[in-house]
This record gives C-alpha cells, structure tokens and sequence, in this order.
C-alpha cells in the first residue's frame, strides 16, 4: 500500500470520503463548476457527463449504493493537481442487490481553485 500525501491526493481522498459516506453538499463543494467525468468498466461504458448537476445526478444515484464507510484506499499518488487513487468498497449491486466488492481507481485532475475539473473513473466487481 502506497499513499503519498499532496495537494490533489489530499482532496481526491477528501472526494471520495464525502460521496462514498453520503454527504452531498461536500461531494459538490470539491468540484468545479465545469467539471467533467468519464466512467467506463470491462462492460459498456456507463458514460461522460459534464458540469456539477448532471455529475452530481450520477454520483447521487450510484453512491446510494455504496455502504458507507466500507471504502479502503488501497494506492494513492499524485502530485499539485493529478491524482491516481485506488480503492475498494461495498456496493449493492449483486443478484438481488446483494453486496459486492468494487474495486475502482480514480484519476484526478485540479483546477487553479484546487477543485475536481476532470474524473476519470474505471472499476470492476467482484464477490466477496
């Protein structure tokens, strides 16, 4: 396990924390106003978004899902403005809506106001 500590590993986790425990108003307190975000996986990809309502209508939606507290991070690096963190975490998105374990990385980006300007989600599920 590797975490190093800078400036854009330091929100990205602060990110993280926020939509992953269900608080809202600090998910979108980290973003820029244009921020903008791809998700993709082994399966189609889930989609581009752009701008803090349609980003904050997709994190809402999917994060619900997610047992709180449940994310560990496993990698972080990064340096004044790039991050690349690595975590897992329980979802419900098994048979049923059984919990799994998701392992996702997240590729960050900061603007010049220290705020998420570009996300770049990949990910994988696997029972456990």
């Amino acid at each position: 396990m590797k975490i190093q500590d800078s400036p854009a590993v330091t929100i990205a986790i602060a990110h993280i924390d926020a939509w992953s425990n269900h608080d809202w108003d600090k998910t979108k307190e980290l973003l820029a106003p244009n921020v903008h975000a791809v998700v993709t996986t082994t399966q189609p990809d889930l989609g581009e978004f752009t701008g803090i309502d349609d980003y904050m209508a997709i994190k809402v939606k999917a994060a619900q899902l997610i047992e709180p507290g449940s994310v560990q991070v496993l990698s972080a690096i990064g340096d004044e403005s790039n991050a690349l963190i690595m975590v897992t975490f329980r979802i419900g998105m098994g048979p049923g809506g059984a919990m799994v374990t998701m392992a996702r990385t997240g590729l960050y980006l900061l603007d010049e106001n220290k705020k998420i300007k570009e996300e770049r989600d990949s990910f994988f599920m696997f029972s456990q």
